[in-house]
């Protein structure tokens, strides 16, 4: 059963508001006032009321002024206007002043006000859905200027690197030297290239659909633990695997993937380079329908009023390692997919941990 419309009805006659309620309050959710102080109260207490009737005739304050006093606090409740006057210059005032959506004579007939709450709820319900796709829109918009400064800088960046190692390699002779500026174009293209694979994740994950199979976590942490385990040996990182996982879990591998490397990478790279003993620990544990994973670095950490913004698109913590901005936006994005949730602690300059949840489908 849906719920009942919530209607607000204010005129300083009370027998017009016991009538109105008698005769409607089987049908919708009725509130009445009897004065301006009242009516704000309700509408205060009351954000979902989705109509307002009110008398033009209000003592200290007419319908019209109360109606352009709530058009500012409370933009979203329909309008409309009770008058027993028939005279144009009213009418005219409350259309221009008071944006009401409609006005219905007194005495009124109770076809005539089911009517107007019938009409004035399905303006509320297109007027609320506009604002949604609006502020929708206000960000698509917002991340499209990020995006398009993201591009010239992140792409024109490394493209600038290479082209300037192209310019100094046409006047060197010796091979170590030319040895050297293969090896900055190498890094520039590897950058490049990472940018370009997570600007793909971003895009997949904004267009895909869920696509749900069986996942076997052992599995999925093997395939990285020959990835991962290179960066270990290469950068003296001890890298510690602990997978429990006795029932059956369904979602979609791939952002679930998504979510591991990018937080893998992300703990690998932000290593705290001063320490001896270093370490990235990842627990997987697979219980009643939920799979409950830690990541745990001994890294440079993040600072406390960073971590409110690490999941913001482009938005980078330090400058340690030059990062994409696009991982863990995407990791955020890839979780609000499969119905997850994300934790961060972090210490600076004692480590990090990510707790993620995802829930079996």
């Amino acid at each position: 059963m849906s719920e009942k419309i919530k209607v607000l009805y204010v005129d300083d006659e009370q027998e017009n508001l016991v009538g109105f309620k008698a005769s409607l309050r089987l049908e919708y959710q009725i509130f009445t006032a009897v004065n301006i102080p009242q009516a704000l109260n309700y509408l205060s207490n009351h954000p979902d009321i989705k109509v307002v009737f009110c008398d033009q005739r209000m003592p200290g304050k007419s319908g019209v002024e109360f109606f352009e006093e709530i058009r500012i606090s409370y933009p979203l409740p329909v309008r409309i206007l009770l008058t027993a006057y028939t005279d144009i210059e009213s009418i005219i005032d409350a259309i221009n002043k008071g944006n009401i959506f409609r006005y219905v004579k007194k005495p009124w007939l109770e076809a005539d006000i089911i009517s107007a709450i019938e009409e004035a709820n399905k303006f509320y319900m297109a007027n609320s859905m506009l604002l949604i796709k609006n502020d929708e829109l206000q960000k698509a918009y917002n991340e499209l200027n990020k995006f398009a400064y993201s591009v010239s800088h992140d792409i024109r960046g490394p493209i600038s690197g290479i082209l300037g190692a192209i310019n100094l390699a046409r006047e060197i002779d010796d091979v170590e030297e030319m040895k050297e500026m293969l090896f900055l174009m190498e890094k520039s293209l590897k950058k490049l290239d990472t940018y370009i694979i997570s600007m793909h994740d971003y895009y997949s994950l904004q267009r895909g659909e869920l696509k749900i199979q069986e996942i076997d976590f052992n599995e999925i942490i093997d395939e990285m633990k020959a990835i991962y385990m290179v960066l270990s040996k290469i950068n003296n990182v001890e890298f510690k695997i602990t997978v429990n996982q006795d029932e059956v879990f369904r979602n979609d591998r791939v952002p679930v993937k998504l979510i591991l490397n990018n937080l893998l990478s992300n703990a690998f790279k932000y290593q705290d380079k001063s320490k001896k003993d270093k370490s990235v620990e990842i627990i997987v544990d697979v219980h009643k329908n939920v799979a409950t994973i830690l990541i745990k670095d001994t890294g440079i950490g993040i600072l406390g009023n960073h971590i409110g913004e690490i999941f913001n698109l482009f938005y980078r913590a330090n400058s340690q390692e030059v990062g994409s901005g696009f991982g863990l936006y995407n990791v955020k994005s890839a979780l609000l997919k499969l119905n997850g949730q994300i934790e961060v602690n972090s210490v600076m300059h004692e480590g990090t941990t990510f707790k993620v949840t995802i829930p079996s489908i």
